[in-house]
């Protein structure tokens, strides 16, 4: 029985001691999943930061891997210098004299991935996976008029529910960011609506601005942005802004150039999900098991696309 007063994401990993908190879809996603990893540790928990990564791992350490599709990422990780945001991140980590180490995913299929993931597990001793999105379109189920960009997204998805572990839970934050990729967000709150049916909605908590998860959050962002000024988060960037508390048209960077974003405080909100309930409402996920590359699980999702009947878009009538 959940209660008002125990936000449901912190009782559903209340008796787990070890948590794996993961970036779901590429680039700087583990950064989003930073407040909730602060709050963890703040907990007693023991908390591990991993990452579906865009980075050019082919350049990294030998030693730096586990197996093939499992790196650990050190502050002294040789690797791009322009683009490495899991090395970007642990070097922060390591200036607050926290756990320096960021485990990296190289983009893959469904079946490696999901074998890299059990492999994590059995080494750290994982009771628990957050998958974090920065955004939401992991919680597109297919049908939807827009998807955003699913592809790592779902491959996180559907790897973490091969994945033999007591609690797995998906969370988003930054609702709105995905309108840029085409995502309607009135299907993201009807899928919410849908997945409170079945019981997989574990409810909506906000960052808040003055605690120190949020302080160093906005912290780790504003590093990042300075070590990678060519290819700063976007999404993180207004992440990072709503939790300040700022509203409307936030520039940040020249990347955004030509387009208005729309930084609120419901980017500051983490939506989170159990992630056995999201991936079966996920209308491929028999397909993509077995696939061994991203190419495969492109093609799964556009080919789905093809042949299903879209929800009509529709805006959100306030």
């Amino acid at each position: 029985m959940t209660s008002l007063h125990e936000p449901p994401l912190f009782a559903a990993l209340k008796d787990a001691g070890r948590i794996l908190v993961a970036g779901a879809g590429g680039g700087f996603d583990v950064y989003a999943g930073l407040p909730l990893a602060f709050a963890l540790t703040g907990l007693g928990k023991s908390v591990h930061l991993a990452n579906l990564s865009f980075s050019a791992l082919d350049l990294i350490d030998a030693d730096a891997w586990y197996e093939p599709n499992l790196a650990a990422i050190t502050p002294a990780t040789r690797g791009h210098d322009g683009y490495f945001p899991e090395r970007t991140l642990a070097r922060w980590l390591a200036a607050q004299s926290m756990d320096a180490t960021v485990y990296a995913f190289p983009r893959t299929g469904v079946r490696p991935l999901r074998d890299a993931y059990r492999n994590l597990v059995r080494r750290l001793g994982i009771d628990a996976i957050v998958l974090v999105d920065g955004g939401t379109d992991i919680l597109m189920r297919g049908d939807e008029a827009g998807v955003g960009t699913p592809e790592e997204d779902m491959t996180s998805l559907a790897a973490v529910a091969g994945v033999d572990v007591p609690v797995r839970l998906v969370a988003c934050v930054g609702f709105g960011v995905d309108a840029y990729h085409g995502v309607c967000h009135a299907h993201v709150l009807e899928n919410l609506a849908a997945l409170d049916r079945d019981g997989a909605y574990l409810g909506a908590l906000t960052i808040p601005s003055a605690s120190r998860e949020a302080l160093l959050y906005v912290d780790a962002v504003a590093h990042a942005q300075r070590h990678t000024p060519m290819r700063p988060s976007i999404v993180n960037g207004q992440i990072a802004a709503a939790v300040r508390g700022e509203f409307g048209d936030v520039r940040f960077t020249d990347r955004t150039r030509g387009s208005e974003l729309f930084v609120n405080p419901l980017m500051a909100m983490y939506f989170t999900v159990d992630l056995a309930g999201l991936a079966r409402r996920l209308l491929y996920l028999d397909r993509l098991a077995d696939t061994d590359t991203q190419y495969e699980v492109r093609a799964v999702i556009e080919w789905f696309r093809r042949g299903v009947r879209r929800r009509e878009r529709r805006s959100i009538p306030h």
